[in-house]
């Protein structure tokens, strides 16, 4: 199996991330979300592939989201807005995101990690 592992190579969790899916021998295909934010429609894709709805594809600690205000935005906007907003700067999606052929992580969770990866 690999998945395609979405990060913000800065980013503290996203480094240990990604070590973690070494050290593991998990295959992946690596991308920048920022510099290749993904599309309203990939977005679409992994959220019918996730039990979560779209707000938790949102980087909520992010500066950018709290610029936005987002946190009082989202709940009068529909899934589509709000698709078309996550995809409008990658530094609004939850990092790192790892998307499977029947699933998506976000975020470092080891044991969410070691069950759908390894398990």
């Amino acid at each position: 199996m690999k998945v395609l592992f979405n990060e913000y190579p800065k980013c503290s969790t996203c480094k240990k991330a990604k070590k973690w899916l070494d050290d593991n021998g998990v295959a992946y295909d690596d991308r920048h979300i920022v510099e290749n934010n993904p599309t309203k429609e990939e977005l679409r894709d992994w959220l019918s592939r996730s039990d979560k709805p779209v707000r938790k594809f949102f980087n909520t600690s992010g500066m950018l989201y709290r610029e936005m205000e987002l946190k009082d935005k989202l709940d009068a906007m529909s899934e589509d807005e709000q698709l078309e907003v996550l995809a409008s700067n990658g530094m609004l999606v939850k990092r790192p995101l790892v998307v499977g052929d029947d699933f998506v992580l976000g975020g470092f969770r080891e044991k969410d990690w070691e069950e759908k990866l390894l398990g």
